[in-house]
């Protein structure tokens, strides 16, 4: 089983980025910490914010949730930065909507290009264009395809 390794976490990082107070994210959804979305309507309606200390906490746990995902739905063998590169994407887009994908299917039928293909989709939010997912799934997509002929 594979652990997502520091390019992972810095793209989830550099793309989530940190708000120690609950906020409405670009799609409309309260969010809190590094892009958690479990926690901010508790937050928001005890008017709580989170440390630095407990945002990290949150995020270890919120990657190893994510981690399981992608190491129990992917079936092909993948290398680390294929691997760092899905959890970043299924931290962003959720385990249900990855499970549904035509990426991961594309995958596990052993196509990685094609694949890869697949992250140039996964750019809305609130049903438009969102330049910050066009950036994220570039970042996403170059990292998956290291390796990848």
């Amino acid at each position: 089983m594979l652990s997502c390794g520091p390019r992972g976490i810095a793209i989830i990082k550099e793309h989530e980025g940190l708000r120690l107070a609950p906020y409405l994210c670009p799609a409309g959804v309260w969010t809190i910490g590094y892009g958690n979305t479990r926690l901010a309507t508790l937050f928001r309606e005890y008017n709580l914010v989170l440390t630095q200390a407990q945002a990290n906490a949150v995020l270890d746990g919120d990657i190893a949730d994510t981690e399981s995902a992608v190491n129990n739905l992917v079936v092909v063998k993948i290398g680390q930065p294929q691997f760092d590169a899905l959890v970043s994407f299924v931290y962003n887009v959720g385990k249900q909507a990855f499970n549904k994908s035509t990426l991961l299917w594309k995958l596990n039928q052993g196509q990685y290009p094609s694949a890869a293909a697949e992250f140039d989709k996964w750019i809305h939010g609130g049903g438009v264009v969102l330049p910050g997912l066009v950036r994220r799934r570039a970042a996403e997509k170059a990292l998956f395809l290291e390796g990848v002929k």
